[in-house]
């Protein structure tokens, strides 16, 4: 069985995630989408409305699980037997952030990571910026699942 983790904060997930997750669905056969607790980070919304939202926007779909985790994410693999980590990238900048991640993860573990492309016209969410929408009080429902609702 090919077992992928999408491991992220998800605050809140994006039409961007969920066009990762789709598509990933099409390579794995189950994908964890895991939500990484930080203590030290400030969230816009609580663990369990994002794992609601998350939820939610996938509940018809038996190859997806939602969990969250705290410490390393490969240890969270290792735990759960999942041998890839699926990671999107939206620009250059994100290949490089996350070139360096996949490297440390297989340095550290026999995990393999996959990357990606979001789709382009998707290209340009990201959580922050549905963040900045929100606490301005601009319509964001465009740019997430109908799932997040406030």
């Amino acid at each position: 069985m090919k077992k992928a983790v999408f491991p992220g904060s998800f605050d809140p997930i994006t039409l961007g995630h969920y066009d990762i997750i789709e598509r990933g669905l099409g390579l794995f056969d189950e994908i964890i989408i895991a939500i990484g607790v930080n203590a030290d980070k400030k969230y816009m919304f609580t663990l369990e409305d994002r794992m609601r939202f998350i939820s939610d926007a996938f509940q018809n779909e038996p190859k997806i699980k939602v969990m969250s985790y705290s410490g390393l994410t490969i240890d969270f693999c290792q735990q759960q037997q999942a041998g890839f980590i699926l990671r999107g990238l939206r620009n250059p900048a994100d290949f490089e952030f996350e070139k360096a991640i996949a490297h440390t993860n297989r340095k550290l573990s026999e995990i393999e990571t996959v990357f990606l492309l979001t789709s382009s016209g998707k290209s340009y969410i990201s959580s922050s910026i549905v963040r900045d929408v929100i606490r301005n009080n601009g319509d964001y429902t465009g740019l997430v699942p109908d799932t997040v609702r406030l």
